[in-house]
C-alpha cells in the first residue's frame, strides 16, 4: 500500500530514521551526493532499503527520483533527520486507510523536542516552527497517481525549502484536499552552526518563483506569515544611505548629519531585529553574540538573494 521515500546526502541521522520506520515497510532511500561512493551510512543500510541516486540535484529532484522509481499507491516522504514514532508504520495505514479519493495528501504530526529548564535559542525555534507547519515533507504522504498527475516536485526549488509549499498549493488547486493524520514523527534540532541564520536567507530566492508560480497571497494559501523582507530592504537601504551619505560628507557634497540620520535608522532597525530575536531565547553570551553579528549581515543577504531570485525568473 505505501513505500517511504528518503532522500539523503549520506547523514548519520539517516541510520536512525529507517530504523524507526521498521522492516515492515518498503523503503527507497534517494543518494543525492554529487558523486557516488562509499558513506559508511548508505551501505550498512538494511536489506530491506532500496538505494537509488539523483545526481546531486537537491530535494526535489531526489523525490521525483523515490517516488517514480516505485508502483505503491502511496508514497510517504520523509526526511532523512526525522524519527518516527513508535507504532508509526501502522499509524501511517490508519492514517491512509480509507480516505476519500479527493485526499491527495496526509501530513504527519511533527514534534520539535526542545531543552527544558531554559528558553529555546533562535535556531531552536526555527526548527520549532515545523510543528505548525503545512504540508512539509519531514513527513507527507501523497498518492502516487497525484504526483503523477502533477508532475512531481518542481526541480526549480533547488534546495529543502518551498518545495513542498509548491506541490501542496498545486495540489490544493487542482481540486484535491490535504489532511492531517494521527502519526507522529519527532524532528530534532540540529547543531547547524554559528551562521545557519544567514545561510536560510537563500530561500529568498525561492519566494519570487513562489510568487511567480501562486500569485501574491500564496504565503496565506500556504499558512506562512507575512516575512521581514519589506523591513530587511529598509534596514539595508538606510545603511547605504548611511555609508554613501558619509563619504560624500567627507568631499562635503552633503552635510554630514544626513549620513548621521540614516546611520541612526540603521542602528535602531538593526537593534530591534536583533532584540526580537534575542529577548525570548536563552539570552548566554554565545547566543547574544550570534544574534548581534547575524542581525546585521540577515537584511542585506536577504535584499541579494531577493535580487538574484528576481533577476533569474
Amino acid at each position: 500500500m505505501i513505500t517511504v521515500v528518503i532522500p539523503t546526502v549520506g547523514r548519520p541521522s539517516l541510520r536512525d530514521t529507517v530504523a524507526a520506520v521498521g522492516p515492515d515497510v518498503p523503503v527507497v532511500v534517494v543518494d543525492d551526493r554529487r558523486a557516488a561512493g562509499a558513506s559508511g551510512v548508505l551501505e550498512s543500510l538494511p536489506a530491506h532499503v532500496r538505494v537509488v541516486r539523483s545526481g546531486g540535484r537537491g530535494p526535489a529532484a531526489a523525490r521525483n527520483a523515490g517516488w517514480r522509481a516505485v508502483h505503491t499507491p502511496w508514497v510517504v516522504f520523509l526526511d532523512d533527520d526525522v524519527v518516527p514514532g513508535p507504532g508509526w508504520a501502522e499509524a501511517v495505514r490508519t492514517d491512509l486507510a480509507g480516505l476519500p479519493g479527493d485526499v491527495a495528501g496526509s501530513q504527519g504530526r511533527i514534534v520539535v523536542p526542545l531543552p527544558r529548564g531554559r528558553p529555546p535559542t533562535d535556531a531552536e525555534r526555527h526548527t520549532a516552527g515545523l510543528e505548525d507547519a503545512l504540508w512539509v515533507t519531514a513527513d507527507m504522504a501523497y498518492r502516487r497517481r497525484v504526483l503523477e498527475s502533477l508532475g512531481g516536485f518542481d526541480e526549480r526549488f533547488p534546495g529543502a525549502y518551498r518545495e513542498d509549499s509548491d506541490l501542496a498549493l498545486r495540489a490544493l488547486r487542482a481540486g484535491h484536499r490535504l489532511v492531517r493524520g494521527e502519526r507522529v514523527t519527532e524532528h530534532p534540532v540540529r547543531a547547524d552552526g554559528f551562521w545557519s541564520s544567514v545561510r536560510f536567507q537563500r530561500g529568498n530566492a525561492d519566494d519570487v518563483l513562489m510568487r511567480r508560480l501562486h500569485g501574491p497571497g500564496w504565503r496565506a494559501v500556504a499558512g506562512d506569515g507575512p516575512g521581514r523582507l519589506r523591513r530587511h530592504a529598509v534596514t539595508t537601504a538606510a545603511g547605504l544611505a548611511a555609508a554613501l551619505l558619509a563619504g560624500a560628507a567627507r568631499s562635503r557634497r552633503a552635510p554630514l548629519v544626513l549620513a548621521g540620520v540614516a546611520g541612526a535608522a540603521w542602528a535602531m532597525l538593526t537593534a530591534e531585529f536583533a532584540w526580537r530575536r534575542v529577548a525570548p531565547g536563552p539570552r548566554t553570551p554565545e547566543e547574544v553574540l550570534r544574534m548581534a553579528v547575524t542581525s546585521v549581515l540577515i537584511p542585506p543577504v536577504a535584499c541579494a538573494h531577493r535580487l538574484r531570485g528576481e533577476l533569474r525568473r
